[in-house]
């Protein structure tokens, strides 16, 4: 019996996220002055040039340095993982593949940064009024996406099969 194709195809889509995300901070980082606000769309969002050495939130951001190293093994030890789990999951699950190549891409964009800058750039600033979302990037945002389609999936999934059950 042939063994069917596995979802490691999917990691193109990582390596999309990886592209996107660095050609977009090689950007900010040529043309968006630091720290300074430059409107996209009024009362919304701006383009907003910042560093985070920690993690979402800026969570553990000023803990010494020592805190680089441990989001970049914890982002490459979550990427493989999730790359591993791709490697058994049929081709056609893309209700599993897909949100697994979006963290995979999003960490090792934020990876990338923390190797080559010790930090990553931040770009994008959603806020209303005085009330300011933390900065994030295309990397953070695949991220969030790829956790929510995990959790969002999983769930639905699990529902599936005790329906079915």
């Amino acid at each position: 019996m042939a063994k069917k194709p596995n979802a490691l195809v999917w990691l193109l889509l990582s390596a999309a996220v990886v592209g996107l995300d660095q050609w977009s901070k090689a950007w900010v980082l040529a043309s968006l002055p630091e720290f300074q606000p430059v409107k996209v769309i009024d009362g919304f969002w701006n383009w907003y040039r910042t560093y985070n050495t920690g993690a979402a939130f800026s969570f553990l951001s000023q803990a010494g340095g020592w805190q680089i190293w441990f989001f970049t093994a914890l982002a490459v030890g979550v990427s493989g993982l999730l790359a591993w789990w791709l490697s058994r999951t049929p081709r056609g699950e893309w209700r599993v593949a897909l949100p697994y190549a979006l963290v995979i891409g999003g960490a090792l964009g934020n990876v990338i940064d923390r190797l080559v800058h010790g930090h990553v750039v931040d770009f994008i600033q959603w806020y209303v009024g005085d009330h300011y979302w933390p900065s994030f990037n295309i990397a953070d945002s695949a991220i969030v996406c790829g956790a929510v389609g995990i959790g969002l999936f999983g769930l639905l999934d699990g529902k599936r099969r005790a329906k079915s059950g």
